[in-house]
């Protein structure tokens, strides 16, 4: 039996970079969609949304002098780019899904909608939601507590490098201690760069709760699912 019955899971666009510098490691891609087809295989019901650092990133072009609208919705086309290449993964093994954007470009993908995006889960399908908010100045983190909790999720899994949340960046700071659970007020008071403070502060009005993990071990998303506690859980 699977933990959760309908997740959101949240990818990192830096991460679909995998050996690479830049652009999309075919390998970390196809690795992402194994995970996830052995997820559906247990009947749970799953809505995606995957950033797009590996490609462009709307607020450092901002600070390199593009316009910050037009940043961010540079930003939002990457995130299409990568969920049509994460879409073309999963059909190459035999998971059915669909791709909805929050900004309208048939026949890229369908205009997203809440009620098409459940229909289609409630179908068997992943749905992997793209473009963001559709809306400038929002981070995919953003994007994906609306999504999460438009489409009812029982929880947002965060798949990010690390393996989970830290009192500080264990990449930088050898000392740093990882906590199992946290509440969204402590992410929030200490600075904690778990999401930006308005995805937090909308999945605490929600109440949904997030559990950070690392996705790049081949496994961790079944693992989750599975129950075993190997990331950190935010919750009230």
């Amino acid at each position: 039996m699977a933990k959760f019955k309908r997740i959101l899971l949240k990818l990192s666009g830096e991460s679909l970079m995998g050996e690479l510098g830049y652009g999309i490691d075919v390998k970390r891609l196809n690795e992402y969609a194994a995970q996830i087809k052995e997820v559906a295989e247990m009947g749970v019901q799953i809505g995606i949304v995957i950033g797009g650092g590996n490609i462009f990133r709307g607020l450092t072009g901002a600070g390199k002098g593009f316009d910050r609208v037009k940043g961010d919705q540079m930003g939002m086309m990457a995130t299409v780019i990568n969920s049509l290449a994460l879409s073309s993964a999963l059909g190459a093994v035999n998971v059915p899904n669909k791709v909805l954007t929050a900004i309208r470009m048939e026949p890229v993908g369908e205009f997203y909608t809440k009620w098409k995006a459940i229909e289609a889960m409630e179908q068997g399908m992943v749905v992997i939601m793209a473009a963001g908010t559709g809306s400038p100045y929002f981070t995919t983190d953003t994007g994906s507590s609306l999504r999460g909790i438009e489409i009812e999720a029982d929880v947002m899994l965060k798949g990010t490098r690390v393996d989970g949340i830290y009192t500080a960046d264990p990449e930088k700071d050898p000392t740093a201690t990882k906590f199992n659970d946290i509440s969204y007020d402590e992410v929030i008071s200490r600075g904690l760069k778990v999401m930006d403070i308005t995805a937090t502060a909308m999945c605490r009005e929600n109440n949904l709760p997030i559990y950070v993990f690392n996705m790049d071990v081949f496994g961790n998303l079944k693992r989750v699912m599975a129950g075993e506690e190997i990331g950190t859980y935010v919750h009230l």
